[in-house]
């Protein structure tokens, strides 16, 4: 019988945080809210979802507050049973996992959760046009064996079929207008572009939360997130580095640290100077990632050259690496023909090394990013124009999955074929997690000869949180942050000090 079993234990770091839950001052300031016993929250995030149906992608990671998933992940990298009564069982050839359903949930318009439900949402997830259809490509069919049981069918073993049962389960009456679940809130009201509002769901079978309305603001810009979280009208918030340090000392509030699997790169177009593999590997040498760190991370995150993100060390290939090495770049600019033109910028055959940018105008963090990346491509004569304006790659861009790699790296690195591709494939196609790892250090092996992007840095992710209540417990954040994940996790756990 093979036996998928869950990766190590990964270490969650906690950052400047002066005591151990989020009670730090004896008389904390009133929340956001007003509300001073401390019932009401008011967060403020950066992504708003497209849609709150969990078949449409909201809520990827689980904790999607209006919906609970047969399994939850936890911060420690295992799964709990949530609406599974237990964690679910794969066959023997690992074809197929059964789920066993609990008997005392029951959704918000008095429904009873029922194995009926469970395959309605699977179902869909199996219409080629949803947009959860490649992430569960390697599911076959879903059938209800009984009332309370569940059978998934896969085309193929999966070893990480078990994260992605973490998708929340709507009622099937349930709209994206009016969503219905299972989960500790449910939506009062959503005003696209502006804020949602989430209630207590007063019956939910693990109890009801402290926490009773959860107000969500929906603020793209980090500057303007800063100045509300300044002016006492945010009780949380996430903040670029550089913008959450003034609020470090600042009476009533905590500023706490989590590392994320939030690769930052560069996309490189198919077309064009960065369509040269010799031109890809150059940017890559003239990168000092240190440097990128310190400079637009203000020393908060990690450099890295290749796109295995370090919260996943068992699959990190520590042999393998892309080295600062400018004298190198040079050497291999001049090697394919791109010849330094009066200007200092190269030219091969008529074709200047100049390309734009582009990166989203309202993100600090990619903004500094790119002004370090023009600079370090400045330094081998090729020139490079930051471009918020700019619509089509070269860019910006940031992926990243907690606990799934091969979610995040196959519908990026597949496409360009080779070992990478080979590499990927193994990995996709083993459950023996030993094999697994050697599949994914090979890939890193074959990509750090032949880059297809230019991997920068994982950024950590600084939160700035308001020190009125207890609970908030760290975990490994994935690329971007919303009101599902981030510290705002386990919500519904928290409680007024």
């Amino acid at each position: 019988m093979p036996i998928l079993p869950r990766r190590p234990v990964l270490v969650i770091v906690l950052g400047v945080l002066g005591c151990a839950t989020l009670a730090c001052t004896p008389d904390p300031a009133p929340p956001a809210s007003g509300d001073p016993a401390g019932t009401s929250v008011v967060i403020g995030v950066a992504t708003e979802p497209n849609s709150l149906d969990p078949v449409d992608g909201y809520a990827l990671f689980g904790a999607a507050k209006i919906f609970d998933g047969l399994v939850e992940h936890q911060p420690n990298g295992t799964l709990r049973a949530v609406l599974a009564s237990a964690l679910p069982e794969p066959s023997a050839d690992g074809l197929s996992w059964t789920a066993r359903l609990r008997d005392d949930v029951s959704f918000t318009n008095g429904g009873a959760l029922d194995a009926a439900a469970v395959t309605a949402a699977y179902r869909r997830v199996l219409d080629p046009a949803s947009a959860l259809r490649d992430r569960f490509w390697m599911l076959d069919k879903v059938n209800a064996v009984d009332q309370r049981t569940v059978r998934f069918d896969l085309r193929q073993p999966y070893a990480d079929f078990l994260d992605l049962l973490v998708l929340g389960i709507p009622a099937q009456a349930s709209t994206p207008a009016k969503p219905i679940g299972t989960g500790p809130y449910q939506l009062v009201e959503w005003r696209p572009g502006q804020q949602m509002t989430l209630t207590a769901n007063k019956a939910y079978f693990g109890g009801r939360p402290a926490i009773t309305t959860v107000t969500v603001e929906f603020i793209q810009d980090d500057q303007d997130r800063a100045k509300r979280m300044r002016e006492g009208k945010l009780d949380g918030t996430e903040l670029p580095p550089r913008l959450a340090q003034e609020f470090s000392k600042a009476d009533g509030l905590t500023v706490v640290e989590q590392r994320a699997a939030d690769v930052h790169a560069v996309a490189f177009a198919d077309q064009g100077v960065t369509a040269d593999p010799a031109v890809r590997l150059a940017l890559n040498l003239a990168v000092d990632r240190q440097e990128i760190v310190n400079d637009a991370l203000a020393g908060q995150g990690v450099p890295l050259s290749l796109p295995v993100p370090p919260v996943l060390p068992e699959f990190v290939e520590p042999g393998a690496h892309i080295d600062h090495d400018v004298t190198r770049a040079k050497s291999v600019l001049d090697a394919a023909g791109w010849v330094p033109g009066p200007d200092g910028v190269r030219v091969k055959a008529g074709e200047r090394a100049e390309f734009a940018l582009a990166y989203p105008p309202t993100d600090v963090v990619d903004r500094d990013l790119a002004t370090e990346f023009t600079k370090a491509a400045a330094a081998i004569g090729i020139k490079v124009t930051a471009d918020s304006t700019a619509k089509s790659p070269p860019w910006l861009f940031s992926y990243g999955d907690p606990f799934t790699l091969d979610q995040a790296l196959y519908p990026l690195l597949h496409p360009a074929g080779g070992e990478t591709s080979s590499a990927l494939d193994v990995a996709r196609t083993t459950t023996d997690p030993a094999q697994r790892a050697v599949a994914f250090r090979a890939l890193q092996r074959a990509y750090a000869t032949a880059p297809s992007m230019a991997v920068l840095a994982v950024p950590t992710h600084s939160y700035v949180l308001r020190d009125n209540w207890t609970g908030y417990t760290p975990v490994v954040d994935a690329t971007g942050t919303d009101h599902t994940w981030g510290p705002w996790w386990n919500l519904q756990a928290w409680t007024p000090n």
